[in-house]
């Protein structure tokens, strides 16, 4: 029995002569007085599968009247050496069956189609190049994800998505309640009688808990779905993501600059060894230079420069080269994008690691320095996009733990659970986070998150 081959499988193979079976989505049809052309793309691979149908061999005129543009089908044939232009073989069938016919309004004819126009039917945009190139690279990097802390004895740890804890104290978050709030009316909500008996959101961090796990296990990592309720309607947010986190015990700020570039490049290098079609694709087509700029970050040494010397670096590019940026450049500022790559892409030509932010643009739980204006916290920068990747030190005494937090304004009581992290067998630890999407419009040189992730929510966008 023949069994059924995916397209990559056949292209790969060449195995000129055999019989085979392969099915998939018709991306066009070209009729001729006596062949037929079938271009079939199954999503395995960028390129499609040419089938041949000679009319005055093929048994099966009519059920060939059914297939168009859109249609599923399954056919069986030989693989010859193809004659035309485009590919090195292609399949004489001998046999098509329709499985799912499309008819005339199938939206995805051939020809080029917006980026805007996709995210209107994002339920059939992954039959599309760009989308599905998009989408074999975001697997690659999620499972090499997985390859690297494995690798390295870390322990996958699924942390809540619903909580009662604010990871960032910003408050833009999502609630999640049973309490009927059309019928409430005015006046306070006892969240005592909700189903948690308190208030509870769509968690915007998986660190604080995965941080817990790191205090007994050593090396852990989250790797999950993430929640903002950020009214920011720009191509670089979304409300629902997915956030890389581990946390290292025993971990201060030189061994988590090291780790950290070592997951960058083992990502790049990932999708360069695995995507090579779809990176020629995105080079050409989305983004020239992509490829070099890749491989220039993942071959690179980091540089690494103080919050304070980066300032310095802004200050002098305007003073004396003339730089004009849209926002000040200031001690105390958080740098922008702008900022971010004029670092990289202008000053230091490749990565870089910028240390000790002050305390006031930061989270509470990093660790303060000696100085108490700055913190142990990093960032890696990278040509084309800025920052990458956001980590620190945390802070494991419990008595500046807890100053910080009040300084914030954190309701203390509601966090003793994270301040008994410090109270019992506290150790230095560190940790870092990556945004996948982030991550993956960078390596695709994609300018919209809604089109790296597969039904993006937005701000008045929460289709399919």
């Amino acid at each position: 029995m023949i069994r059924l081959l995916r397209v990559k499988e056949v292209v790969a193979a060449k195995a000129i002569g055999s019989e085979v079976i392969v099915a998939g989505w018709v991306r066009s049809m070209r009729d001729a007085k006596e062949l037929s052309f079938i271009e079939l793309n199954d999503g395995s691979m960028m390129g499609n599968l040419q089938i041949v149908v000679d009319k005055n061999n093929f048994s099966y005129n009519d059920t060939l009247r059914e297939v168009s543009t859109g249609a599923s089908i399954k056919v069986k044939g030989k693989v010859t050496a193809s004659v035309g232009s485009g590919q090195e073989i292609e399949i004489l069938a001998s046999f098509i069956s329709v499985l799912g016919s499309a008819p005339n309004d199938y939206p995805l004819q051939k020809k080029r189609h917006s980026l805007e126009f996709l995210r209107e039917i994002s339920h059939l945009r992954s039959r599309t190049n760009t989308i599905g190139a998009v989408m074999r690279v975001r697997n690659v990097v999620s499972f090499a994800i997985h390859q690297f802390f494995q690798e390295r004895d870390f322990v996958y740890i699924h942390t809540p998505i619903i909580t009662s804890s604010d990871a960032e104290g910003a408050g833009d978050m999502f609630q999640v309640t049973t309490i009927d709030m059309d019928k409430k009316g005015a006046g306070e909500v006892d969240y005592s009688r909700d189903f948690f008996g308190c208030k509870t959101h769509l968690t915007v961090s998986g660190q604080l808990a995965v941080e817990s796990y790191c205090i007994g296990l050593g090396q852990v990592y989250t790797f999950g779905p993430t929640f903002r309720a950020e009214n920011s309607n720009t191509v670089r947010h979304a409300a629902e993501f997915w956030m890389i986190e581990p946390e290292m015990a025993f971990y201060q700020l030189d061994e988590l600059m090291a780790i950290s570039q070592d997951f960058l490049r083992y990502l790049i290098n990932a999708v360069l060894e695995k995507c090579p079609q779809e990176l020629e694709f995105f080079n050409e087509r989305i983004k020239p230079g992509l490829i070099e700029n890749l491989r220039t970050v993942a071959t690179s040494n980091f540089s690494h420069m103080t919050y304070t010397q980066a300032i310095d670096v802004l200050k002098n590019a305007i003073a004396n080269h003339g730089k004009v940026f849209e926002h000040p450049v200031e001690w105390g500022i958080d740098l922008k994008s702008e900022h971010e790559r004029y670092l990289t892409e202008e000053h230091i030509r490749g990565p870089v690691m910028v240390t000790d932010y002050p305390k006031e643009i930061k989270s509470f739980y990093m660790k303060l320095n000696d100085d108490g204006k700055t913190v142990r916290g990093m960032d890696i920068l990278v040509p084309g996009i800025g920052e990458i990747i956001g980590g620190s030190e945390r802070e494991d005494n419990y008595d500046l733990l807890k100053e910080r937090m009040i300084a914030v304004g954190l309701d203390v009581e509601e966090y003793g659970w994270y301040l008994d992290l410090r109270k019992y067998g506290s150790v230095p630890h560190s940790g870092f986070g990556l945004g996948l999407e982030r991550f993956v419009m960078w390596v695709t040189g994609m300018s919209n998150i809604r089109d790296v992730i597969p039904f993006p929510r937005t701000v008045k966008h929460c289709q399919f």
